[in-house]
């Protein structure tokens, strides 16, 4: 039933070829398709746990390397529902939001390589051989290149496309390197365990896999490709990319992680500073933003930074031998992995929805949508406050349970302690507390106000195929906020499995008491709605005057004096200068009639346009010499091939 969803769905666009370019009949084919895919993928994983054991299917095929090996474990299963759940209501979404007849030119193809790139996915989770996996992750990776680059006629999307081309497929070069000596140290590309493998090979394989994985996740600073690929794409797209596509990085390190011997305490320290720059980075980097879409792509890798502290904190556990480390911190790190994928997808729909309405990314522009957009307003609150991990919906679940972890490691009551693993906590609180700033300044400058522009006069909420997919995320978050404890049983089996753990351990239940997460909830949501029904029946508010709103003595105010994102994170920005190098341009005001002025600040991305761009421009301003060896002569080509062999054969007598 998987590889029948896997099927369905990664060939769920083929419909609109079958169609004229204008007609609808095609994406909505698709879309069906999409649905049925994910009814299927959904039945299948029900199905396996009702299996004695791990179903597996391996099969010969036709390639000289490897097997076709799939296996639905645990772990496959908690990233498989993401990806059954989130592509499907993103192909609903894009029925209104993304229509053929609009899109004449490249409607097609991005409906066939949105379907092939959730059926890849779902293929790269379920491979259980090197071959099939990097097979499966090029499909991925193409797919998402091709649908994120939809619409090609313009150049800043073009340029995002080679960005994350040319990243990914480093990220890949990496994976090959890892899988080669793979094979070299287990005689197998067979992704199964690799006991008794050197602790030289085991670190070099999980250093690989940081780098190559990193690159899909995003972990800085390997993240050059996620904003500008994130922000240019279709925002249904981008919603796939960034909850769905990035836990692939994730799921690849924990896979491997899992399969590889963890002696050493350096590889959770490792990840746990990486999480911890990538978190915080992230988030600062997403408050300098005024593209809306841009500063949730930031915001992305703020959250694979969370997920990584939990993920560094449960490989700490294992060097440690610390059951309830590895239990808080995988199970955090699990359940965030689930959590972002529901926020995260619903701000992009959104994103999406308010740019479809008021026809810009730029939130200076905006303003006064809460009048004109009020479902879109209330849905995208409960976006915001699940990603800031605030009570009672599910983002604070998750990171509690990190918080959980990182303060068992200082070894306050019997237990051995790790007390420099819980300085991550600081990072941690400090991510949760720039989230708040970042997502307050975007519902203040978007929803609150007045319009800046002209085209926000006419906003207006979307239709029901955009609405019905961002009230269903929305109740995911509130779901398991309330009742964090649906995903427990699953969370530790997949812990167990994850370090191979008997039956008879600490389960998260029993070291964490979820049940009063739910109570204090609860009693959260009451008390705020006996302060509501209070404050309504005791405020009495009685209008004496009426008078215009303080204009600092200008007599005809204009929409451009109010606050603006810009000026909201401007403080922030400041602190931050270190990371994100602000440009900053002053007004140049002079004489007693000065003429207009303008004051900006521009926040490049540090790494892409500080340091990578240049130095490529710099290779390609002082390499063209080296063309003088290509002179398109055979005898030449010849000359060099002789010069080589004659210095590999000095090179190997000098070591022998």
């Amino acid at each position: 039933m998987i590889l029948a969803a896997i099927a369905v769905l990664g060939f769920s666009g083929l419909p609109v070829f079958l169609f004229s370019l204008r007609s609808a009949m095609g994406q909505r084919l698709a879309a069906v398709c999409m649905v049925l895919g994910s009814v299927i993928g959904l039945a299948g994983i029900a199905a396996s746990f009702y299996e004695a054991v791990v179903p597996t299917l391996c099969l010969p095929w036709f390639l000289p390397w490897g097997q076709f090996v799939i296996t639905i474990d645990i772990i496959s299963v908690l990233f498989l529902v993401p990806v059954f759940i989130i592509p499907v209501f993103g192909s609903i979404y894009g029925l209104r939001y993304w229509k053929q007849s609009e899109h004449l030119e490249n409607g097609r193809r991005l409906v066939f390589f949105y379907g092939a790139l959730a059926g890849s996915m779902a293929l790269v989770v379920v491979a259980r051989d090197a071959v099939l996996f990097l097979i499966a992750w090029e499909i991925m990776a193409i797919a998402a290149y091709f649908a994120a680059t939809a619409e090609d006629d313009n150049p800043d999307v073009c340029r995002a496309g080679w960005v994350y081309l040319i990243a990914t497929h480093i990220g890949t070069l990496c994976l090959i390197a890892m899988f080669a000596l793979w094979l070299h140290a287990t005689g197998s590309f067979a992704l199964n365990s690799a006991q008794g493998i050197s602790a030289g090979a085991a670190g070099t394989i999980f250093v690989l896999s940081l780098i190559g994985f990193g690159f899909k996740a995003g972990i800085m600073p390997l993240h050059v490709w996620l904003p500008g690929a994130h922000a240019n794409a279709p925002s249904h797209v981008s919603a796939v990319m960034s909850a769905v596509m990035l836990k692939m990085g994730v799921y690849g390190l924990i896979r491997m992680t899992a399969l590889l011997p963890v002696t050493a305490a350096w590889w959770g320290c490792v990840v746990l500073i990486a999480g911890a720059i990538t978190g915080v980075a992230g988030i600062a980097f997403a408050i300098s933003q005024n593209d809306i879409k841009r500063m949730l792509a930031y915001s992305s890798i703020e959250n694979i930074g969370i997920i990584m502290i939990g993920l560094g904190l449960a490989l700490l556990g294992r060097s440690q031998n610390q059951p309830e480390w590895i239990l808080l911190g995988l199970g955090g790190s699990l359940l965030h992995v689930w959590n972002h994928s529901l926020f995260k997808s619903l701000l992009f729909f959104n994103a999406g929805a308010i740019i479809h309405a008021s026809h810009t990314r730029n939130i200076d522009q905006m303003g006064g949508l809460a009048k004109q957009m009020p479902w879109s307003m209330a849905l995208f609150v409960v976006g915001a406050v699940a990603i800031c991990a605030l009570p009672p919906l599910n983002g604070f679940a998750s990171e509690w349970l990190i918080y959980s972890g990182l303060f068992h490691t200082l070894g306050l009551g019997d237990g051995p302690g790790f007390p420099v693993a819980a300085i991550a906590a600081v990072p941690l609180a400090i991510i949760g507390a720039l989230a708040v700033a970042c997502f307050v300044k975007i519902f203040g400058t978007v929803f609150l106000g007045t319009a800046r522009c002209e085209p926000v006069n006419d906003a207006h909420d979307p239709s029901a195929s955009m609405i019905v997919p961002m009230a269903a995320m929305a109740m995911g978050c509130v779901c398991i906020g309330l009742f964090p404890m649906i995903a427990a049983s699953w969370l530790d089996s997949a812990v167990k499995l994850w370090v191979s753990l008997p039956e008879q351990t600490v389960s998260l239940t029993t070291v964490v008491r979820l049940g009063w997460i739910t109570k204090m909830n609860l009693a959260f949501i009451v008390l705020v709605a006996i302060i509501a029904f209070a404050l309504k029946k005791l405020v009495r508010t009685k209008v004496i005057s009426e008078a215009g709103t303080w204009d600092c003595g200008y007599a005809q105010p204009v929409t451009r004096i109010q606050y603006t994102g810009s000026s909201f994170g401007q403080i922030l920005v400041n602190l931050f200068a270190f990371i994100l190098w602000p440009k900053i341009h002053f007004p140049a005001i002079r004489g007693l009639f000065p003429r207009v002025a303008h004051f900006k600040i521009i926040v490049p991305d540090t790494v892409l346009d500080r340091l990578v761009l240049p130095l490529f421009k710099t290779a390609g301003r002082n390499l063209p010499w080296l063309r003088v060896l290509q002179q398109g002569q055979t005898h030449l080509y010849v000359l060099y091939i002789l010069v080589i062999l004659i210095i590999l054969l000095i090179c190997g007598t000098i070591g022998v």
